[in-house]
């Protein structure tokens, strides 16, 4: 070892305590700091934690180069709560994925659970992963997944833990099925290969939401130093008798519910469609289908490209079906070359659904998660119909989905006699309202959200691409067999219940404060406590703040929909009749912006209504973001 003079100030040194047989038993480290106090004790409470032998290494590699801002990015700050639970890069770090956050957030989780739930002890908890993973972190999620599993069992706590990947569904399904106190998949859903994620179920099967989730951040950083050794035991998980694998009984049970879902089993043994099916090098494929097959159909051709799990994702440069053609491509390539019909894609952890349709003159109809929602709520409304004739039952039958989403299942319920209600962004949202609406004995018989996730039937209070994938094969079969395209029976909702054109996009912006301040902007756009009063040359006619509480349509001036001060959201509603949304997405640095033109029944002007749309649109981006000055990048898949 080196030593120093004791007149050095920039000197330390940290000396891990292992345990006999460890081989990292009392190594010393020495670092020098740029003479910040915090930055080194954020150094030494990592590298007497951290047990992963990548991840210190990746620490101490940054000690030797002297790279101080990168250790102060990693290590001085801690990952936040967002949409149900973590999410972002993998790596060394205190606001990175990792085995340390892993540990810490699960034994937060642990403290709650305790709490709020005496018997968290006999009924447990579920854990599910993808197929992410970082060979430099060596930070998997099936290695997340098992230490989850780890810190539960050093409690006593018994975990379900599924012994192979799965679908992000099967854990809240799980959790109902089980009668589980909570339920973790370790997941980054669409997000760049980098990213790894924890999000977090309640016993209800939604995700959490206020105050659970504030209330683990606490328990969180009450103790962060991992418990034991045993919380790093990883390998003996699976011998533990607390732990038990559910993958039978769920996979079973999941196929089973799902066929009330199918109301044309005969028809589509006989389907003369023909399906492409991309996983997105996710989990998807296996999955999808035995879906179809639950519903009579043949398996759908896999895109072989992507078919098999692949954390590297490497035929894609985004691994979000929601971006469209330019990331289905393999996917449409197969489909012409094999003469199919339909492409349906989902995203890295399945619950989320893209499809396209062939059109009769040639190329691809890709719908957008609004378009597909309103087909979607169409069908799922003309089967309960059917079964269910007395006009008294709609007072007990309800439709959900979030703001930003699509007007359309309004105007189905407006017409048809059903109720339908908004959420906030985000399928927490969604899901928790399931769950009081159906305590009160009311049915939700779909729900989605405009960044195509839908919800068909009850079983799960989360989205679910698996069964929305057979589903959409299903509806598609059932009008081919009535001379129908799906987009033609799309112009004909449009038709019963208005035109719903919608766009939807969004700006990267990776400068918190820059996105702070385009949004105070907003807010005092003509001198303090003022907003924007035209759009496009078109008057401003309501303003809701859910961030503020705000909201000029109704006479208290105060929002029916929650406050949320986690991030920003702004709806104008024009005197077109035009509604505009500015949000900041809970998972990604990116400012999302959405724009809808609802048109009464009958109207047949669409293309003067969207090229209205498409100049509002752009006045919003222009004029509201201002793109070129505040450094935006815009969309460019």
């Amino acid at each position: 070892m080196e030593h120093r003079s004791p007149a050095d100030p920039h000197l330390d040194r940290v000396v891990e305590h292992r345990s006999p047989g460890d081989p990292h038993l009392d190594r010393v480290v020495e670092h020098r700091s740029p003479g910040d106090p915090h930055l080194d004790r954020a150094v030494e409470q990592w590298l007497s934690w951290d047990r992963n032998v990548l991840t210190r290494s990746q620490v101490e590699v940054f000690l030797s180069d002297r790279k101080w801002e990168e250790l102060r990015s990693r290590l001085c700050s801690r990952m936040s709560f967002g949409t149900a639970g973590l999410r972002g890069p993998m790596g060394a770090g205190f606001n990175r994925v990792n085995d340390l956050t892993v540990i810490q957030t699960t034994q937060g989780l642990y403290s709650y659970l305790i709490r709020c739930c005496s018997d968290v002890s006999s009924r447990g908890v579920v854990v599910g992963f993808d197929t992410r993973g970082q060979q430099e972190s060596g930070c998997s999620s099936s290695r997340l997944a098992r230490l989850v599993a780890a810190v539960l069992l050093s409690r006593g706590v018994p975990v379900h833990l599924f012994s192979a990947f799965v679908p992000t569904p099967y854990v809240p399904f799980a959790v109902k099925k089980l009668g589980a106190a909570a339920g973790v998949m370790i997941t980054a859903s669409h997000n760049p290969k980098e990213d790894n994620g924890y999000k977090v179920y309640w016993c209800n099967g939604a995700q959490i939401c206020s105050p659970h989730d504030k209330e683990i951040v606490r328990s969180i950083e009450e103790e962060l130093q991992p418990w034991s050794a045993s919380c790093w035991a990883e390998e003996e998980v699976q011998v533990n008798p607390l732990r038990t694998d559910p993958l039978p009984h769920i996979n079973l049970c999941y196929m089973e519910e799902l066929q009330s879902l199918c109301f044309h089993r005969d028809l589509n043994r006989a389907s003369p469609l023909k399906f492409v099916h991309s996983s997105f090098h996710g989990v998807g494929h296996v999955f999808v289908q035995k879906a179809f097959e639950a519903f009579g159909f043949v398996p759908p051709l896999a895109v072989p490209e992507q078919k098999d799990p692949d954390p590297e994702f490497p035929s894609l440069r985004c691994p979000n079906p929601e971006e469209g053609a330019s990331v289905l491509e393999l996917s449409l390539l197969l489909a012409e070359r094999e003469n199919a019909h339909i492409v349906l894609a989902t995203d890295p952890d399945a619950d989320r659904l893209a499809a396209a349709e062939r059109c009769d003159g040639g190329g691809w109809k890709v719908f957008s998660g609004n378009e597909l929602a309103a087909l979607l709520g169409w069908w799922m409304f003309l089967h309960w119909k059917e079964a269910h004739p007395d006009p008294a039952d709609l007072q007990k039958l309800f439709m959900l989905s979030t703001t930003v989403s699509s007007k359309i299942l309004q105007a189905l319920a407006r017409i048809e006699g059903f109720h339908f209600e908004e959420t906030l962004p985000g399928f927490k949202w969604i899901g928790n309202r399931i769950h009081e609406l159906s305590k009160a004995g009311n049915s939700v018989i779909f729900a989605f959200e405009e960044s195509i996730g839908f919800l068909c039937g009850g079983s799960i209070p989360d989205k679910d691409g698996v069964s929305a994938a057979a589903v959409v094969a299903e509806m598609a079969t059932f009008l081919h067999n009535k001379s129908l395209s799906l987009n033609q029976q799309l112009l004909n909702i449009y038709h019963t219940y208005g035109p719903h054109l919608s766009q939807t996009s969004y700006v990267i912006c990776d400068d918190p404060p820059t996105v702070s301040r385009i949004f105070h902007r907003l807010r005092n756009f003509h001198g303090e406590d003022s907003y924007p009063q035209r759009c496009g040359g078109v008057r401003v006619a309501n303003v809701r703040d859910v961030t503020t509480g705000y909201d000029s349509s109704r006479a208290d001036r105060t929002s029916v929909l929650p406050v949320t001060r986690s991030g920003h959201m702004i709806t104008f509603t024009l005197q077109n009749g035009v509604v505009a949304t500015l949000r900041t997405s809970g998972t990604e640095p990116k400012i999302k912006y959405y724009t809808e033109y609802c048109a009464a029944p009958g109207t047949s002007e669409a293309a003067a209504l969207q090229e209205e749309l498409d100049r509002i649109t752009a006045a919003l981006l222009d004029d509201f973001l201002e793109p070129e000055k505040n450094n935006l990048i815009r969309r460019c898949v």
